[in-house]
């Protein structure tokens, strides 16, 4: 709350039309049935604590946080019309889906046990009740009653996330070489290529920053060397491994060079 004040510059009237983002709301699942009483080890009592925001209440603010000013004058925000927004990679509800949608029958007519295993859209068919065994308190559900999943990230996906963000990684490259002089450039299958690679590592867009790395640490350090190069560009055959950049001096154009 005390972010969302801050970015509406201490307005408290445009704050309380914002909209919050929580992520990683999985981290606070219960951890188990079987829990001491004595100690909440789990996140049910973070998810306790947070039902009265997310149905509304006038929540007390520290503008300068903590307990390190325990004196402060508080800010007091409703939360009513701020909308929440919760998310998170929810890592083990997919056999939870599979147990509850794939059935327990014997005979000809039975379906295969791993029917559902490379479904790209099983999380699409979640319910309330496959969160409330991953974790989540009835309660808590109850307060965010829209559940939507988000799609696996294609080659097409992938690609977009190379080249048009704002900080793109291939534009940090690009910015690197040029402090050197020297222009680097993708082609479209050099780019095909890594988001080729991207979807084997199945850990999303994460996987593109270490893929160019691996391949980019020669050039950073070879190619800015020589003076007389100009240009390279990165090919297919180079993300490969079965051949080389292409490299064009300063006025001329060599052939891209198997190996190197």
């Amino acid at each position: 709350l005390l972010r969302l004040i801050q970015a509406a510059a201490y307005d408290i009237a445009a704050a309380e039309h914002g909209i919050i983002y929580i992520d990683e709301i999985d981290k606070i699942s219960r951890k188990g049935e079987n829990m001491s009483i004595t100690r909440d080890v789990s996140g049910e009592g973070v998810q306790q604590a947070l039902l009265k925001i997310l149905e509304g209440t006038v929540a007390s603010v520290p503008p300068q946080g903590g307990r390190k000013h325990p004196q402060q004058d508080m800010l007091h925000i409703n939360t009513t019309n701020i909308l929440f927004i919760c998310g998170g990679a929810l890592d083990g509800l997919v056999p939870i889906i599979e147990s509850r949608i794939g059935k327990k029958t014997l005979g000809f007519g039975a379906e295969l046990k791993d029917r559902y295993d490379d479904d790209p859209d099983i999380l699409t068919r979640v319910e309330t009740q496959d969160l409330r065994r991953f974790g989540m308190i009835p309660e808590f559900l109850g307060r965010l009653p829209v559940v939507f999943t988000l799609e696996r990230m294609t080659k097409d996906m992938l690609v977009r996330v190379l080249k048009e963000p704002k900080n793109a990684i291939l534009k940090q490259y690009k910015k690197l070489l040029a402090m050197d002089e020297v222009q680097l450039a993708f082609d479209d299958g050099a780019l095909e290529a890594i988001a080729e690679l991207a979807l084997k590592k199945d850990t999303g867009a994460r996987a593109l920053r270490s893929i160019i790395e691996e391949f980019m640490l020669d050039i950073m350090y070879e190619i800015p060397k020589d003076d007389n190069i100009g240009k390279v560009t990165i090919t297919r055959e180079y993300i490969e491994k079965t051949g080389g950049p292409l490299i064009e001096l300063r006025g001329n154009v060599l052939p891209a060079i198997p190996g190197n």
